[in-house]
Order: structure tokens, then sequence, then C-alpha cells
């Protein structure tokens, strides 16, 4: 990412890596880049940032998603996350480079504080609500990316965005299409063209069989994390 970057910091791009309000993912068009300053767009979870303390406690306790308990973690998980590794030295070298590092995840608005304090003491920051962190319900669309990445991008040249799935990319994957038709969407065409050359994906690294030993090797007991009582 930050070689990717650096190469694109030597010119000014015409366009950038965000999709305009009129593109669809046949025909993808782009937003224009002008003279905004330049800027990368993370989501968080499981992106720059592994949420350990959450994974163990679903590791220890397996359940299906709650949204509750997942609230209690963006209150009070902030100590039992760290970086990804390599995120930290990445997002400085984009940072030293001149540009700007913006955050984009659907942590709820009501925790901003919380999640600024997550992202900085991982050693990701600065993260400014509103400035350079985005949350879910900022301008009224919920969990929907776009609108975000459209504010975002009247204010910056994007060259680069990361995430851990489509919806970080584009809201138009989640518009009804079903999983073959996203899939082949990525993989092929113009959009395909795209991953790789502006849109990174990162695989979620604590998912799967191929996570190999115990608790104590994928989880360190220093970041384990249960709700609190109320919260249970």
């Amino acid at each position: 990412m930050a070689g990717f970057v650096a190469m694109q910091t030597a010119t000014s791009p015409r366009e950038s890596v965000v999709l305009a309000p009129e593109a669809t993912l046949a025909d993808p068009r782009w937003v224009a880049c002008g003279t905004k300053p330049k800027a990368v767009v993370f989501d968080v979870d499981e992106t720059v940032l592994l949420n350990l303390g959450f994974e163990a406690n679903d590791a220890i306790h397996p359940a299906a998603y709650d949204q509750k308990t997942w609230d209690a973690w963006e209150r009070t998980g902030g100590t039992k996350v760290v970086a990804q590794p390599g995120a930290v030295d990445a997002l400085d070298t984009l940072r030293h480079l001149g540009v700007t590092v913006i955050f984009n995840t659907n942590r709820s608005a009501r925790y901003a504080a919380a999640t600024q304090g997550a992202i900085e003491g991982a050693g990701l920051g600065p993260a400014v609500h509103g400035t350079t962190l985005y949350l879910s319900d900022d301008d009224g669309s919920g969990s929907k990316k776009d609108g975000r990445r459209a504010a975002i991008a009247a204010k910056y040249c994007v060259l680069a965005m990361g995430g851990d799935q489509l919806g970080d990319f584009s809201d138009l994957f989640n518009d009804g299409l079903a999983p073959s038709a996203r899939r082949a969407t990525a993989l092929t065409g113009p959009i395909g063209k795209r991953f790789g050359a502006g849109w990174f994906v990162w695989p979620n690294p604590v998912y799967g069989t191929a996570v190999k030993g115990g608790m104590d090797d994928v989880f360190p007991r220093d970041k384990r994390w249960a709700p609190p009582a109320g919260d249970r």
C-alpha cells in the first residue's frame, strides 16, 4: 500500500478511487481530483485494527452475533486491540509522504471517543471524528458507507482504499447482488481491474481453519475481554 501511494504522490491523479454518484459496477466512473489534497481511506475493524479481545470472547463463548455485545465492545474494549502487523509503519509512511489517513468504519458515532482511543492507543492515529474518522450514522445512512465516502472525496483526492469486505469500497456490491454476481463483478470487468490498483482487500486474520495454535497463541491473555455484567 505505501509503495503504491508513494508512486501516486509523485504526480497529481485526475481521478479518485471513489465511485462517482452516477456510477454503476458495470460502468464505473470516478470522482475528479482537481487540486484536492491527497488521502487514503481505511476500514478499521480487522483491516488496520485487530479486535483480539472480542474474538477471544467469541472463541471462548461462541454464539450468534449480538449487537448488545458488540456495543459493549466498542465502549469498553479499547485496550484489548492491537494494530494489524505492518499497519503502524504503513500509516506513518503515508503521513510522512503528505497523505492524509482517514478511517471510515461502521462503529457507532455514539462511541466516537472510545473508538478514537482504540485507534490511537494502537498507534494508528490520529483519528478525529468528522475530520479523519467517519462513523456509522454520521450522515444518517447507518452502515452504508457511500455517503461518507462521497463526503471524503469532496475534500480529498482519494488515492487508495483498504478494507476486508466489498462494502468497504462501494455499497453497490450489497445492493441485491447474489453472491455469485458479487464474486464475478469483483473478479472481472472494469471493477475487477481496480482491486490491487487503488482498492486493497485484507483477509480477516483470526477466522477460519488457517488459525493454528492454542488460545494463548492466538489470543494473548492481556488482550482477553468479556462484556461487563450488565451487557451479558
